[in-house]
């Protein structure tokens, strides 16, 4: 039998207000004020990859961060996010190497059935997000549950990526499209 938290980060129905889940998000609550109100650079960050669930190298987190558990947050070498950033990572949220995310940028991975009473029910669900290596975010921008993102993406200020896109493109638009590729 699996617990709500597991099946939270599996992807299934769960739900959101079982007394562990409450218990982590409240944690998480407490590692965010820390984080935030941190001045030192160092300490804050060294505070973001306590707070994450990995990371390889060098993180950068500008105050105010915002994320649900963060232990399911893993970025990896060189990851830079400026002020205002939001993880919903009740599911996994993958960054790979020497990322930037500009302000304002939000990541879901938390979704939400559509029959009302099961919402009214506290029944959730998650699907991971997955960016690759040398992605940009622009700021503003949204990144929906599900989607995965591959190598050298650049997404314009303000898209909304409701679906996964390859390798070197640069998004724009509501829903984002393609706007170009960019020449290796």
């Amino acid at each position: 039998m699996k617990t709500e938290k597991e099946k939270m980060i599996s992807g299934e129905f769960y739900e959101a207000w079982e007394t562990t889940l409450v218990v982590d998000r409240q944690k998480a609550k407490e590692k965010m004020a820390a984080i935030n109100s941190e001045k030192n650079e160092a300490l804050r960050n060294q505070l973001v990859k306590e707070a994450f669930g990995s990371s390889k190298g060098a993180v950068h987190v500008e105050a105010n961060v915002a994320f649900d558990y963060g232990y399911n947050i893993h970025v990896g070498e060189n990851f830079y996010a400026n002020f205002n950033c939001t993880f919903l990572d009740g599911g996994p949220i993958t960054i790979g190497d020497n990322c930037m995310l500009a302000p304002n940028v939000q990541l879901y991975t938390a979704a939400h059935p559509l029959n009302p009473q099961e919402r009214n029910d506290g029944i959730e669900f998650t699907k991971a997000i997955t960016i690759g290596d040398n992605v940009w975010i622009g700021g503003g921008a949204i990144i929906v549950p599900g989607v995965t993102l591959g190598n050298n993406v650049v997404v314009a200020a303000g898209a909304v990526v409701t679906k996964s896109f390859p390798d070197n493109v640069v998004l724009g638009g509501n829903p984002a499209r393609v706007i170009k590729e960019i020449e290796k």
